[in-house]
């Protein structure tokens, strides 16, 4: 925490953490024993997995470190927050402490409804109204958007000349689209992005044959400080996804940079972007090349200000304290007033 490349969920918990240690609160963050936190580090493990190559040591290890975190949490605890999806509901069930679940993954995979029908009570947040629909009802507290912090990215009030891919290549990403937009379009494109192990033969046989600098070019993963020339550079951040994505953090980072996003109303799209606002909202390819050629009307300043207003990391946990309150029987009592503990772990 934050993650040094790749990593939208680990990325927001890092936000999280930080902004309720800044607002003046106790907080201990379980992660792995390499991240960078103001608040009380607990390890799951000494480095995170994934550069380590083990990522898939992340269930087992998980189970260790929630053992660890309720088995204390009644005398150390006003709350728990997990970002682990289900993993902390029959934990936080049979010990009584106040939990609270942010879930960040999709939630339309019928094959694990079971799970989340079994423990039907639990607290949960969702980080947008369209992630919660394939299980409406239950017990949801609120929604809660993703935020970051406000200086992390530069805005940029300059155009740029080509258009920006960034985040992860997989067929759900819709990079395929990216490209063939691009190519119509007349204008390049930049890909900064990740390919896992499982989407390597989709990258090799789909993606890399279409890759002919300048007009498109793979640059890679990029960190938080190349964010800001990559996507505060661009003409326009596609996003240009074929699935029911939960939230989105690309769209608010570019929004950040003052950069407008294109995208296809997949998922919290809608949610985030405000058609001739901020971007425009388009499905077919046509009409995403329509929307290339008029994203110069998109005011950048007005990007920003969307930024400041709607998606910064105290807009998101000003949410978040008003959903430990509620939880824990303090709804009367302002939040500025009130210093609490709480356990933050993912």
């Amino acid at each position: 925490m934050p993650p040094r490349l790749y990593g939208g969920t680990e990325r927001v918990v890092s936000y999280v953490t930080e902004e309720l240690v800044r607002r003046g609160h106790e907080v201990t963050l379980f992660a792995a024993g390499d991240s960078k936190t103001q608040a009380n580090l607990v390890p799951g493990c000494r480095e995170a997995l994934r550069l380590l190559g083990k990522p898939e040591l992340g269930c087992s290890l998980q189970l260790a470190m929630l053992a660890e975190v309720f088995e204390s949490a009644r005398d150390r605890f006003d709350i728990v927050h997990s970002h682990i999806d289900y993993w902390s509901f029959p934990f936080a069930s049979l010990t009584g402490v106040p939990a609270v679940s942010t879930m960040h993954g999709r939630l339309d995979i019928p094959e694990l409804h079971p799970v989340y029908n079994r423990f039907s009570n639990a607290a949960m947040v969702s980080i947008s109204d369209s992630q919660r629909a394939p299980l409406a009802d239950l017990n949801w507290v609120t929604t809660v958007h993703h935020g970051i912090p406000r200086n992390l990215l530069r805005f940029n009030e300059r155009r740029g000349d080509y258009l920006a891919f960034i985040g992860r290549i997989s067929p759900e990403k819709g990079i395929d689209v990216a490209i063939d937009v691009a190519l119509r379009s007349g204008v390049p494109l930049k890909i900064a992005a990740k390919v896992d192990a499982v989407d390597r033969e989709y990258f090799a046989e789909v993606i890399e044959p279409r890759i002919e600098p300048p007009m498109i070019e793979y640059i890679g993963e990029i960190d938080d400080v190349q964010k800001s020339d990559f996507l505060g550079g661009a003409l326009a951040l596609l996003f240009t996804i074929d699935w029911p994505e939960p939230f989105g953090l690309a769209m608010i980072e570019a929004l950040a940079c003052g950069t407008p996003v294109i995208a296809r109303p997949c998922g919290a799209v809608p949610e985030v972007i405000k058609p001739g606002v901020t971007g425009f909202i388009a499905r077919e390819v046509d009409e995403l090349v329509t929307a290339v050629g008029k994203v110069d009307s998109i005011p950048r300043e007005r990007c920003r200000r969307e930024f400041e207003e709607r998606f910064t990391s105290e807009v998101m946990v000003a949410k978040y304290e008003r959903v430990y309150h509620r939880l824990i029987g303090l709804d009367a009592i302002e939040p500025e007033f009130e210093t609490q503990t709480a356990a933050v772990g993912r």
